[in-house]
C-alpha cells in the first residue's frame, strides 16, 4: 500500500471507503475507518464541518439527528446542527448506536455485521479531523477530506485554513487529497499550500473539466456516475489529471470504468473489491 496520494492515483484502480466502510460501521467514525482498512481500501473519504468553537469534525449532514443521540441528550437544541455545538458537547454524544436500528444498507439484518461489532459501536465518539489524520498516518493510509460547503454558516471563511493547519500538524500532506463541491475552497487550499493536492467534486456534467482543473490547480476530478463522460476521462488522464468517480457499489461497473481510464472509485462497500 502506497502512502503517497499522487502514486496511488497514478497507479490506478484506487478503492476509497466512502465515509469509511459505512455499510459495515457508522459513517465518519474510527470504527468505519477500521472497517475500511480491514477491507483493503487504499484510502478512506471523510466529510468535514466545524463545531461551534471552530474545531473541524467528521460529519456529513448539517444535523446530528440521524447519526447520533443528540435529540435525546439535547432535546431543546433542535434542529441539532453541528456548528451549534461545542466540541466538548459533541464529544458527549453516542455516534454509533444508531447504526444497528437504522441498518442503512441492510447488512445488520442480513447477519453481515456481528453482534459483537454492533456492541463495539455503542458509544462511538465524533471524530476530530486531527484524530482522523493521526489514524491515517499511524496506519500508513490515505484520506480524502471533503470540506462541506459552509456558505452562510459560521466558519465558512475559516474552514480551509483550519483543515490545512491540521494537515500540517499531523505531517500528512502527502497522504491527503482535499475535495469540495464548493470550488473556491480548493483555490484557497492551493493559495495556502500548493503541495496539498485537491479534487474537484461535481454532480453535474461539465463541458470542459480540463479547463476547470487548470483554473483551480487541482489534481483530480470527481464526477458522479451521471456526470462522468469516458472521453473526458481519457483526456484528463492524458493531461496528467486523475479521475475518481463517486459513489459506486457495483464491482462490475467499476471494472468497466477502470477500463475507460478512471483512476479510482468511492464506495460504501470496499469489502466487495478485495
Amino acid at each position: 500500500m502506497t502512502h503517497n496520494i499522487f502514486e496511488a492515483v497514478t497507479n490506478g484502480r484506487l478503492i476509497a471507503a466512502h465515509r469509511g466502510a459505512r455499510s459495515l460501521a457508522p459513517e465518519n467514525t474510527l470504527a468505519a475507518a477500521r472497517a475500511g482498512l480491514a477491507a483493503g481500501a487504499g484510502m478512506w473519504e471523510i466529510d468535514i464541518r466545524l463545531s461551534r468553537d471552530g474545531e473541524p469534525v467528521l460529519a456529513h449532514d448539517e444535523s446530528l439527528e440521524k447519526t447520533s443521540d443528540a435529540k435525546a441528550v439535547f432535546p431543546e437544541r433542535s434542529p441539532w446542527l453541528v456548528d451549534e455545538f461545542s466540541l466538548q458537547e459533541l464529544k458527549t454524544l453516542d455516534c454509533g448506536s444508531w447504526f444497528e436500528k437504522a441498518d442503512p444498507f441492510g447488512l445488520v439484518g442480513a447477519g453481515r455485521v456481528s453482534v459483537r461489532e454492533l456492541q463495539r459501536y455503542c458509544g462511538e465518539k465524533i471524530v476530530t479531523l486531527q484524530e482522523a489524520l493521526r489514524f491515517t498516518v499511524e496506519n500508513d493510509w490515505l484520506v480524502n477530506i471533503e470540506i462541506k460547503d459552509l456558505t452562510g454558516r459560521p466558519g465558512h471563511e475559516a474552514v480551509v485554513g483550519k483543515v490545512v493547519s491540521a494537515v500540517h500538524r499531523e505531517g500528512a500532506a502527502e497522504r491527503v487529497l482535499v475535495s469540495s463541491f464548493h470550488h473556491p475552497y480548493l483555490a484557497q487550499v492551493r493559495s495556502l499550500d500548493a503541495k496539498i493536492p485537491t479534487g474537484v467534486l461535481t454532480d453535474r456534467y461539465h463541458p470542459d473539466p480540463s479547463a476547470l482543473m487548470a483554473e483551480l490547480g487541482s489534481f483530480t476530478f470527481h464526477p458522479s456516475p451521471g456526470a462522468f463522460r469516458p472521453m473526458q476521462a481519457r483526456r484528463l488522464k492524458k493531461e496528467g489529471f486523475g479521475v475518481l468517480v463517486w459513489v459506486l457499489n457495483n464491482p462490475f461497473i467499476a471494472r468497466a470504468l477502470f477500463a475507460m481510464g478512471v483512476n479510482g472509485i468511492f464506495t460504501d462497500f470496499p469489502q466487495r473489491f478485495l
